[in-house]
């Protein structure tokens, strides 16, 4: 305690300094920034000034103390005094769209959009930004000239399904009368039959080197090119892509908006009846491709009225790729260039079935009933091939005339229920055991 008294009267004015030094600021000074760091020339400079202010404000010559450097002024320069900023840099209005600021003539890449992915559609909307963009080609040629780059690389598999189609129409006669034979084996009873047709039907196929189903390659492939193709350009036009608004041409400059004059939907819709009226006839025949015929002739114009609103983008793609189908179809059709891709003359057309009174709708009546013949043989082969099952989990059925536990002068047994014969197990007959 005697210590404590006798040092506190020292301890007080230290902390007083300490008290009124933090009042002031810390202990250490603070490093300025790094442009306000004077040079250490100028620090020579303004000591000089400073030892020479005396003389002069008693009136006398100052000494030369040799060159020295003018003096920095300190004041900032007056807000009126700056130029003011270009309209390059001020910032965006608030109606004002910010993807489309940028220098005069700069193209907005899909990747600021959030498109053009390692996707199919990514792929396909990457290729047509690089032949607009790297190639310099409009967003319509752009289009017109992807299309007939994707078409061009699956002209060695279209060429492929000619030939398959032109082996298939030699032998089709042949095929159709051993499908025939298997759909009226199929509509009956016996099952060797059945089994009989269809081996030999087969076997005709493998020994000539025949299948139907080939012809389904081409399309299987096309189709998702075609999605592919659609997806990308329905995105780009809801994004939407600046460039596509002042992209087209004639009559759509806007590839973002639908056609106002509705003229391309039509001529899509056109071209799509002619590709598959002349491209049937160099297609895979098939029985019954006649009625498939007939169907399609009316899809186009079903299909009419849910894309006539459609971007004039995707009718680009669509009529280009018509145009390229129907020339190559025109251009097959030449023998010399089937000669030149060893793609076989076409064979003689295979005989017309006689006409269905009724026309397609006929037709259709008549495949509908052979269709049913068909699953009713099948299933009465079914229970034939499980009336062991059938019998032992369904209610028993009556196979005697008369019942042997009733008494002798009881009633009469109720008549038994009609049931339909099983074919191939007379024990299970109806009526009595023989």
């Amino acid at each position: 305690m005697m210590a404590a008294a006798v040092a506190a009267p020292r301890l007080r004015p230290l902390l007083r300094a300490l008290r009124a030094q933090t009042l002031r600021g810390p202990l250490w000074p603070r490093r300025p920034p790094l442009g306000l760091v004077p040079a250490p020339r100028a620090l020579a400079t303004a000591s000089a000034q400073a030892s020479l202010a005396p003389a002069a404000a008693a009136g006398q010559e100052p000494p030369a103390v040799g060159r020295t450097e003018p003096a920095v002024s300190q004041n900032p320069p007056s807000a009126a005094s700056q130029d003011p900023p270009s309209a390059a840099q001020d910032p965006p209005s608030i109606g004002q769209d910010p993807l489309s600021v940028g220098l005069e003539g700069e193209e907005v890449r899909l990747e600021d959009l959030g498109l053009g992915a390692f996707t199919p559609v990514g792929l396909v909307q990457n290729f047509l930004q690089f032949l607009h963009l790297d190639v310099g080609l409009p967003w319509w040629g752009a289009i017109a000239v992807g299309t007939l780059g994707a078409r061009l690389a699956l002209l060695p598999l279209l060429v492929r399904g000619q030939r398959e189609a032109a082996r298939l129409a030699a032998h089709m006669p042949q095929l159709q009368l051993l499908s025939q034979r298997l759909a009226e084996a199929r509509r009956g009873s016996d099952q060797f039959q059945v089994a009989r047709a269809y081996s030999e039907l087969a076997a005709y196929q493998k020994r000539h080197n025949v299948n139907p189903l080939r012809g389904f390659l081409v399309p299987l492939v096309q189709t998702p090119l075609f999605v592919s193709f659609f997806l990308a350009l329905q995105k780009m036009a809801a994004a939407p892509v600046p460039g596509l608004h002042r992209g087209g041409l004639a009559w759509f400059p806007d590839l973002a908006a639908s056609d106002p004059y509705y003229i391309l939907p039509v001529l899509v819709t056109a071209s799509t009846w002619l590709v598959l009226e002349v491209g049937a006839e160099t297609g895979v025949a098939s029985p019954g491709a006649g009625t498939v015929r007939q169907v399609l002739r009316f899809l186009p114009l079903f299909f009419l009225p849910f894309i006539i609103h459609f971007p004039t983008a995707v009718f680009t793609y669509w009529l280009t790729s018509n145009a390229f189908s129907l020339a190559q179809t025109g251009l097959l059709r030449v023998p010399a260039v089937r000669a030149r891709l060893r793609i076989p003359p076409p064979g003689a057309p295979a005989p017309s079935t006689p006409k269905t009174p009724g026309g397609v709708l006929g037709r259709l009546r008549k495949e509908w009933r052979e269709a049913q013949a068909v699953q009713r043989g099948e299933e009465r082969q079914w229970r034939v091939r499980h009336h062991l099952d059938l019998a032992a989990k369904g209610p028993l059925r009556q196979t005697f005339a008369h019942n042997p536990l009733a008494p002798p002068g009881g009633p009469p047994p109720p008549p038994r229920p009609p049931q339909a014969p099983l074919e191939g197990d007379p024990g299970l007959r109806g009526g009595a055991p023989q």
